[in-house]
This record gives structure tokens, C-alpha cells and sequence, in this order.
């Protein structure tokens, strides 16, 4: 019975945020060519970030809620996986300078965006790194098994 008053709930609302997501879509349409162009991407952009975050707080609360039921030892795990993803930012958030380009002629950006560009910079460094370490490390530990490719 449960299944099924969940089934109802996540249909509606995702019924709900589809007509929303429709509805301004088609408000900021006409504006895109036109003098209210900025505040028509804007408005858009707005609602994917909302949209965004409703999507994170879910998986994460109903991943947790439903973790801690069926198996509460587990969530020591999430916890070490929270600690390890947090240890990694702040590495690559200690990597990054924040200071100003050399050679730009622009607007003045402060350092605290610049700190935070290079912190995505560095991230996108490291896990594309570890893909690829992690590639080599299982095709060599494959070798070693007599796996065969």
C-alpha cells in the first residue's frame, strides 16, 4: 500500500515541475529576442538551479533514508565517502591561488571566484586523473589474473 501511495506522490510531482518547467519555458520564449532577453535567461536559469537542487536533495535524503532503513551500518560508509569527497575539494580548493590571469584586459574578478574556477579546474584535473590511473590499475591487475580482454 505504501508502494503505491509513493508511486502517486513522485507521478504528481513530477507532473508538477514538468507543467512548471512548460509553463516558464513559454513565459520566456517571446523575450528572447527582445528587450527582456536577460531577465528571460535569467528566470531560466533560476528554475534549472532550483531544479538542480531538488534533484541533489532528494537522491541524497530519500538515498540515506532508505539506506539507514534497510541497512544502518551503511551509513558509516556514506559518512567515509562524505569525509574522503570533502578531503579532496579542500585539496584542490588549497591548490588554487585565486590570483589574476596574466595578460587579461577585462573586468576585475575577485579572488574568491577566482579561487572557486580553479578549484573546478583542479577537481576536473584530479578525478580525470584517477579514471585514468584507475583504467590502468585494472587493466594490470587484469593481466596478472589471466583475465583475458
Amino acid at each position: 500500500m505504501k508502494e503505491q501511495l509513493y508511486a502517486k506522490i513522485f507521478k504528481w510531482a513530477s507532473i508538477l515541475l514538468l507543467v512548471t518547467s512548460v509553463v516558464l519555458l513559454l513565459v520566456s520564449f517571446p523575450k528572447f529576442n527582445g528587450p527582456g532577453e536577460d531577465g528571460a535567461v535569467a528566470l531560466l536559469l533560476n528554475w534549472a538551479y532550483i531544479m538542480l537542487g531538488l534533484a541533489l536533495v532528494s537522491v541524497l535524503l530519500v538515498g540515506l533514508v532508505i539506506t539507514a532503513f534497510n541497512s544502518p551500518k551503511s551509513l558509516i560508509k556514506i559518512l567515509l565517502v562524505a569525509v574522503g569527497v570533502a578531503i579532496v575539494v579542500g585539496v584542490a580548493y588549497l591548490l588554487a591561488p585565486g590570483q589574476q590571469p596574466i595578460a587579461y584586459n577585462g573586468p576585475a574578478v575577485s579572488p574568491k571566484d577566482l579561487a572557486l574556477t580553479e578549484t573546478v579546474i583542479n577537481l576536473a584535473y584530479i578525478l580525470g586523473g584517477a579514471a585514468v590511473l584507475s583504467i590502468i590499475v585494472a587493466e594490470v591487475a587484469g593481466i596478472f589474473r589471466g583475465k583475458k580482454a
